[in-house]
């Protein structure tokens, strides 16, 4: 699961309007990134650091295609049709989210992408040097739709084809997120940020009773790491971004992103650079960032302003090379500070 992270929690400093609420700041590393939870006021903290890197770690057993015992690597390697494999809370709730995203996306995104994202070099197989072959693409498209795994609210997936695996990296880590949220939250914290490599999702205030500022970073492939674009405001709500500008590969004047379109099995070329989107959860913030970029600026918007609580925007670069973003209707970010 890993992905570059596209956003900064920008923190507040600590001042004489802060008021006296003590703040507690955690970090570690998980699905081949960092994460870091920001807490506010009084709660129980006790092992709480050892508690969020347990709950990390149930989730990335679970759902990473790099670890060869995970749950999600040994469904890939099920191959019987019509057979229950049962499989966890964890993954089943993730797939759940998943059907939606794709039926919502019409496709454009989709959770069994996994032999694309290896042909083209951006999986557990390792790098390629050049693009595969039409006939490669055109092969291995036969072993992708989501479609073809039934998910029962028995707590088990069926395969319709046996060939067919799961690669849910763009919308895992969002859950992870979710999952760290709903831990400090119970532990009696209201008002906090907590982010997994630029997947985000805050509750409440910062200490000094602003709202939460998250900075988008520069969609350039040259840009610095905390180069930032736009700022957003947070409250009680999740935030993720999704580019085609820090994972990539070039030949002969192309670049190739990772970002696939499954219904062709290429990387897109609609020119969009940067997906931010605003939700309720992580989640669904994760997988539609990702299925936007694909279903490109006018309909991934469509899509958006369709959709109760969600918010988005797309940065599409121009003929000329410049940036040129389209909010949706209730998108609200201020341009980063220079």
């Amino acid at each position: 699961m890993r992905r570059a992270g596209l956003l900064l929690v920008l923190l507040a400093l600590p001042g004489p309007g802060c008021g006296p609420r003590p703040e507690l700041r955690l970090t570690g590393r998980t699905m081949g990134t960092t994460w870091h939870v920001t807490l506010v006021g009084r709660g129980s903290a006790t092992h709480l650091q050892e508690r969020i890197e347990r709950r990390l770690e149930e989730v990335n057993q679970s759902l990473s295609t790099y670890r060869e015992d995970s749950e999600i690597r040994r469904f890939n390697r099920f191959r019987r049709t019509g057979e229950e494999f049962p499989v966890s809370g964890d993954f089943l709730r993730v797939m759940k989210v998943a059907a939606r995203v794709f039926e919502l996306s019409g496709g454009a995104w989709d959770g069994t992408v996994m032999p694309l994202v290896d042909l083209w070099g951006f999986g557990p197989a390792g790098p390629v040097d050049e693009p595969p072959a039409e006939d490669e693409v055109a092969s291995l498209l036969a072993e992708v739709g989501f479609a073809k795994i039934e998910i029962r609210d028995s707590g088990a997936l069926v395969k319709r084809q046996a060939s067919v695996t799961l690669d849910l990296s763009s919308i895992a880590k969002g859950y992870g997120v979710d999952q760290v949220a709903e831990l400090v939250r119970g532990e009696g914290f209201e008002d906090f940020i907590v982010e997994i490599g630029g997947e985000v999702r805050a509750g409440g205030v910062r200490r000094d009773g602003r709202p939460w500022r998250v900075g988008i970073n520069r969609p350039r492939p040259d840009a610095a790491p905390d180069e930032l674009y736009r700022v957003a405001f947070l409250r009680d709500e999740a935030f993720a971004t999704s580019g085609d500008y820090r994972n990539y590969f070039a030949r002969d004047g192309v670049r190739y992103s990772h970002v696939l379109d499954p219904r062709t099995g290429r990387p897109v070329t609609n020119r969009v650079v940067s997906v931010s989107i605003r939700a309720p959860d992580c989640t669904l913030a994760d997988g539609l960032a990702t299925a936007v970029m694909v279903m490109g600026a006018e309909a991934g918007l469509a899509l958006v302003e369709r959709l109760d609580d969600v918010e988005g925007l797309v940065v599409v670069e121009t003929p000329a090379g410049g940036l040129e973003d389209h909010p949706s209707t209730g998108f609200h970010s201020e341009p980063a500070p220079r």
